[in-house]
């Protein structure tokens, strides 16, 4: 049990969530005709799933993300939302729904990004935008079968393979399947819902910003659920609190005007690849311990509810490394949700000259590295840059931001041309708030057990916006599979990742009021 050796703060939220699970007919009379109703359904819920994954959803793709934002609207009007379309220029449109419910206490905010990442086609075991039902992961040895017929058995290993089945199309798919079971049943939302669902989180969500500005009255929730993300690598549901922030740079060193030969020039003139090397292993040691001076001073401390949270968290580490093929992990095999904690500098690409087979005896003309940073709640973003590019200038290098021309070539013997990423801060929810025992409850009631509470993911998401701007907490709520090849070729969605997404959903637009005196105990 998850509750199994718990301080007692974290039980005590714990046992509030199972004192409302026990309360209000409507959230288990809604968790059962949600099943009722996919069970006799499931055909068309995929037919209307693969529909929606078959138009192309790269943010700069315009005619194609107005095509997505208008099915989704006219999908949520079906189902009795208000809705529209937000428009800045330049900017995919915002998808915002409206849906009151009678004498409601509550209004929760549900957000979505329909945009995806690009793709690369010819890395794809089928075309991304055709999507296409499995039998099992490719890995696995699946392989295509044709869409079920109304009625079929349906495998729930089967796998959807399509770019966005995963991240992040499938919570809008159980959010329309959720809708519609409650109507089926006669029954209502018990919270006031706002819908926004986003259209260029992919591309750093430039304009999400001005968006929540212009329309702050229409959006004013009690909490906001935020549809994104995997669940727990163990495949157990999981609650997350919180995300990190993200900032970055790309940086780029040089030698000579033009390219050598390596038999007649090396061991005399620099090599930028050899330079590069050698300062980025100066940013962090073996055990993955960043080296930049102050690169942690402002990380908040962990609080004792997220530490209690952690201590109940599944010991899959060992497992994980299995699947990865890793003997080891960073920080003496320190465990994942502790790493998470605290910032990162991961270097996510390098490039000089080229390798392997049109590789050339040639000494580079520059070497460049794309670093990415996540941060931790109390990090700043502009702060970190600053301290990265400190470090840098401490070993020795000139920093510019265009590239060098001859006079400044001749001044310095180490340039590094800097190009830095706008970024956002890290935002995490308080794990003791009342409302995140009604939303452990009713994701419990949906996952028919407990759950794994991670205080953060590792992912970054700009909830500081809806945690700053809005002045709302914030839960994240994922559905798809650890496993579904985010942002890669051949993403997918288990069909068992779905089915528990139409649950999810189910429960939570069903939550207990906040006056219901079944909620005493809160």
């Amino acid at each position: 049990m998850l509750v199994r050796h718990q301080p007692l703060r974290l039980l005590g939220i714990l046992l509030c969530a199972l004192v409302v699970a026990t309360g209000p007919a409507a959230a288990e009379d809604g968790l059962a005709a949600a099943r009722k109703f996919r069970q006799a359904n499931e055909a068309s819920i995929l037919k209307d799933f693969a529909e929606l994954l078959s138009i192309p959803n790269v943010a700069s793709d315009s005619e194609n993300i107005v095509r997505n934002a208008e099915l989704i609207r006219g999908r949520l009007e079906q189902r009795g939302v208000t809705a529209e379309l937000w428009t800045l220029p330049g900017a995919p449109p915002v998808v915002f729904g409206a849906l009151d419910a009678p004498d409601a206490e509550r209004t929760l905010g549900i957000y979505v990004h329909y945009d995806g990442q690009p793709v690369d086609l010819d890395k794809w075991d089928q075309p991304p935008w055709s999507p296409t039902l499995y039998t099992a992961a490719i890995e696995a040895g699946g392989r295509p079968r044709p869409w079920p017929r109304p009625g079929e058995a349906i495998d729930p290993e089967w796998r959807i393979y399509g770019r966005s089945s995963g991240d992040d199309k499938a919570p809008l798919a159980a959010i329309f399947a959720a809708l519609d079971a409650l109507k089926a049943a006669g029954l209502k939302p018990t919270s006031n819902l706002r819908f926004l669902f986003e259209g260029e989180e992919e591309a750093g969500s430039d304009h999400l910003e001005e968006y929540l500005r212009q329309h702050r009255k229409e959006l004013e929730v009690d909490v906001w659920l935020i549809c994104d993300g995997p669940v727990h690598q163990s495949r157990r549901p999981q609650l997350v609190f919180g995300v990190r922030g993200y900032t970055g740079l790309d940086i780029t060193v040089f030698g000579a005007t033009r390219y050598l030969h390596s038999g007649h020039y090396g061991n005399w003139a620099p090599n930028p690849a050899h330079l590069l090397a050698r300062l980025l292993a100066s940013m962090r040691d073996d055990e993955g311990k960043v080296l930049v001076e102050g690169f942690y001073d402002d990380t908040a401390p962990i609080g004792e509810a997220e530490r209690e949270a952690m201590a109940t968290l599944p010991d899959f580490d060992d497992d994980l490394r299995r699947e990865l093929g890793l003997a080891a992990t960073e920080a003496g095999n320190a465990p994942l949700a502790e790493r998470l904690l605290i910032p990162s500098l991961n270097i996510r690409g390098l490039e000089s000259a080229a390798v392997g087979a049109e590789a050339r005896n040639v000494i580079p003309t520059e070497a460049t590295a794309s670093i990415d940073i996540r941060l931790a709640k109390g990090d700043d973003p502009v702060k970190m840059l600053d301290r990265v590019e400190d470090h840098i200038r401490g070993q020795g290098y000139h920093i510019v931001r265009d590239d060098p021309d001859m006079a400044l070539r001749l001044e310095h013997p180490k340039i590094a041309r800097v190009s830095r990423r706008e970024g956002y801060p890290a935002a995490r929810t308080g794990m003791d708030l009342a409302i995140v025992g009604d939303i452990i409850a009713a994701a419990e009631r949906a996952a028919d057990g407990p759950l794994v509470l991670p205080p953060t993911m590792g992912g970054s998401l700009p909830l500081y916006l809806f945690t700053e701007l809005l002045a709302a907490p914030v839960v994240i709520v994922p559905i798809a599979n650890h496993d579904d090849n985010q942002h890669a070729p051949n993403e997918n969605l288990r069909l068992a990742n779905l089915w528990y997404g139409i649950d999810l959903m189910t429960s939570l637009l069903t939550l207990p009021s906040p006056g219901n005196p079944a909620q005493s105990a809160h």
